[in-house]
């Protein structure tokens, strides 16, 4: 069996098309989807039956789809994978500082979807709290108890600062982090508007995990928005 057989998602998005080609991927990868046309018939489904996914679109006719993810966000930690046509990078940062755990831009492909909800999945079954102190992605390591990082077996020597950073993104590997919670968790919250200090650590951090940033192999600059550490198998 499938290990996504399980897995329901419940999908909130008015426009017929979209929902029958969600419906076509989910099903088709052994999804259980159940679907809602507009904000409120969602916040009814969720309250009824809790999903283990949300797929949620910005663009509802009855409520902005960023006051579901704060309604939700009030009581639950439901992984939100928001769907948005909006162009303004605000938006996404927005939703993503309001708790949503990533985003797509329409149009999108189904390889793109599927890809989200693996390391959705994967954080279900393996979430922060209780990671293991040995944190591996790829050629990287992080032993949390140490603060020792390798990368193929070499020790990398990182500052406090770089080690912070670097911990920040391996909680959520796999998810974009946007600027500001990256100046939060590293700086504190007297630096969200000191970009510059994010962009010159990530500049030494990819040098000392040999990561070419026109290639990345390990951070991801979502621009305008934030960085994600890549999911590695």
């Amino acid at each position: 069996m499938s290990q996504t057989a399980d897995t329901s998602v419940l999908v909130i998005e008015d426009e017929p098309e979209i929902r029958k080609f969600l419906k076509t991927v989910l099903v088709g990868h052994h999804f259980k989807p159940s679907f809602a046309e507009n904000a409120k018939e969602g916040i009814k489904l969720i309250n009824l039956h809790v999903p283990e996914i949300i797929i949620l679109d910005l663009g509802l006719p009855d409520m902005d789809g960023l006051e579901v993810i704060k309604n939700v966000r009030q009581w639950a930690h439901i992984p939100i994978i928001v769907l948005s046509a909006r162009g303004r990078e605000q938006d996404k940062v927005t939703a993503l500082e309001l708790g949503a755990d990533d985003y797509l831009t329409k149009p999108f492909g189904a390889g793109e979807l599927l890809a989200r909800l693996k390391v959705m999945q994967r954080h279900m079954r393996n979430p922060v709290n209780s990671r293991s102190p040995i944190f591996v992605n790829g050629d990287i390591s992080i032993d949390f108890d140490k603060r020792k990082v390798c990368v193929g077996g070499n020790d990398v020597d990182l500052t406090p600062t770089e080690y912070k950073l670097l911990f920040a993104l391996a909680k959520q590997v796999g998810r974009v982090v946007t600027y500001q919670q990256l100046l939060r968790e590293v700086w504190g919250k007297n630096a969200e508007e000191n970009n510059h200090y994010l962009r010159i650590y990530t500049q030494h951090l990819r040098r000392k995990l040999a990561d070419d940033p026109m290639m990345p192999k390990y951070i991801v600059t979502e621009a305008g928005i934030g960085y994600r550490l890549k999911e590695i198998a």
